[in-house]
């Protein structure tokens, strides 16, 4: 198979072409690896690769989901495969491996039938809201070169999108599948909480806010990968309702007819890019059209407090994990193992009392209580992905030292304002990049439904596809365009 018809396909084609026998998991796995060398100097998202299971790949080990032989990526985060390295981009972590098992996300992906080939690039332990770090480097968006990939799945989404990989591991916990899909023209789902077992090292990712998931290029994709996915773990703290047919059949079918709130009011204080708000308004426009009863409508939600409650939850107990790697990895924490927003962090996170961490959870409570009202009103909520599309590196990185970590997280939330409500409703929320932007840049429109309504987004989520064909733009730094 040559490259160009490799990247071609998504991974539910690439899986037809393996049962028909036209091509081996072998062969995809060095396909997908000369993809790689090919454009991973530029955009810098794979930061290693699996020999084992590209040239030396053992067929029998693939699993017999439906995606058996696809390519894929793990993020560098987690710890999801045992015996691999897992560096969390820190040089803190740099060499440290797994040695306590799969996690049931690493389980459930090989039982899908994925061949894990690599690691993708992620910032410093996934805080920030975009890919740079000064153990591997930035990642560029495959739109333009020097410009950020998102965060912190940036490594899977710019993989994606350039051509490496059909589909690869993201994680969110403020919109960190979300943004990277949205500043690399991707598909990007944030499932519900509870959806996709966390476990069985922790119960609870970021005290609930966070969730595992993909960066995929097609919706199919999506569907196929999360009927693989939500599957109930045993000691699962939460066992969500599932509808009664499968992800993939239900987007087969016409969405019924929806409520479906939109808006692009900023919910702090940066304005919203008037070409992202242009999309949005045409996305609700033609939605309408299709039959849709849709309104103008804003939430009730204090972005700049959501900013610094967050603060104070996600960084709780952040000393206690950095210690702990510390100890395995032999090195001490400081200047020279921590880039200068998370040493700061760090250090701020061991003033963080209990009581003040339970007032900012229970802050978030509240926020939450204020948010449910809005899906009362409505069935979908349509806005933004991110306030603006890809801006340059530098902007949002973690080696900084001009911010404390309290502007650092404003800063942040800045951009990524349309993202965190989800993760503090635990509601699944999806990007689609249904527009471009006079820069030559991707735009991304969010869709959020209420908790448990997967199955709404991806069939509207279908609808958008199939009406803005978003699949056939030219990415400038694809493997294609070579």
């Amino acid at each position: 198979m040559k490259i160009s018809e490799y990247t071609a396909y998504d991974a539910t084609g690439l899986t037809e072409l393996v049962a028909k026998r036209e091509v081996t998991p072998t062969e995809l796995a060095r396909c997908a690896a000369e993809a790689i060398a090919a454009r991973n100097p530029k955009v810098n998202a794979v930061v290693e690769l699996y020999a084992d299971r590209i040239e030396k790949l053992d067929e029998t080990t693939l699993g017999n989901g439906p995606f058996r032989g696809v390519p894929f990526l793990i993020k560098d985060i987690g710890g999801h495969l045992d015996g691999r390295r897992i560096e969390f981009g820190s040089r803190l972590c740099a060499g440290l491996t797994t040695t306590d098992g799969d996690t049931h996300v690493g389980r459930l992906f090989k039982a899908a039938g994925l061949n894990i080939i690599g690691r993708s690039n992620a910032p410093e332990y996934s805080m920030s809201g975009t890919t740079e770090n000064a153990l591997y480097g930035n990642t560029s968006t495959p739109w333009r070169e020097g410009y950020s990939a998102g965060g912190s799945t940036g490594g899977g989404a710019a993989a994606v999108a350039a051509g490496m990989v059909p589909m690869a591991h993201g994680s969110d916990i403020a919109g960190s599948i979300r943004i990277p899909a949205a500043l690399c023209g991707g598909v990007g789902l944030k499932p519900s909480r509870g959806r996709v077992s966390i476990g069985p090292k922790i119960d609870e990712g970021g005290w609930g806010l966070a969730a595992n998931f993909a960066q995929t290029k097609s919706i199919r994709d999506t569907a196929a990968l999360l009927d693989c996915m939500a599957v109930p773990q045993p000691g699962d703290p939460f066992v969500i309702p599932k509808p009664a047919e499968s992800y993939a059949s239900l987007i087969r079918q016409e969405p019924p007819k929806l409520k479906i709130g939109w808006s692009t009011k900023p919910l702090n204080d940066r304005p919203v890019d008037p070409e992202i708000a242009a999309a949005v308004e045409r996305t609700a426009k033609l939605l309408a059209s299709l039959g849709h009863e849709v309104e103008e409508d804003h939430p009730d939600y204090d972005g700049e407090d959501a900013a610094q409650r967050m603060l104070d939850v996600w960084f709780f107990d952040f000393p206690k994990r950095i210690d702990s790697y510390a100890a395995q990895t032999g090195r001490k924490p400081g200047p020279g193992t921590l880039e200068p927003v998370t040493l700061a962090i760090y250090e701020y996170a061991k003033t963080i009392s209990t009581p003040q961490f339970l007032t900012a959870h229970g802050a978030l409570n509240t926020m939450r209580r204020k948010l449910g009202p809005y899906f009362q009103r409505h069935d979908l909520w349509l806005s933004p992905t991110t306030a603006a599309v890809a801006e340059p590196w530098g902007r949002y990185n973690l080696g900084r030292t001009d911010l404390s970590p309290q502007a650092y997280m404003a800063h942040i939330f800045r951009q990524i304002q349309f993202c965190f409500p989800h993760n503090v409703m635990g509601t699944p929320a999806i990007s689609l990049p249904v527009a471009m932007h006079s820069s030559g840049l991707p735009i991304g429109v969010q869709l959020g439904a209420r908790p448990a309504e997967e199955h709404l987004l991806l069939q509207v989520a279908a609808v958008l596809e199939r009406e803005c064909g978003w699949g056939e733009k030219v990415v400038p730094m694809a493997v294609r365009a070579v």
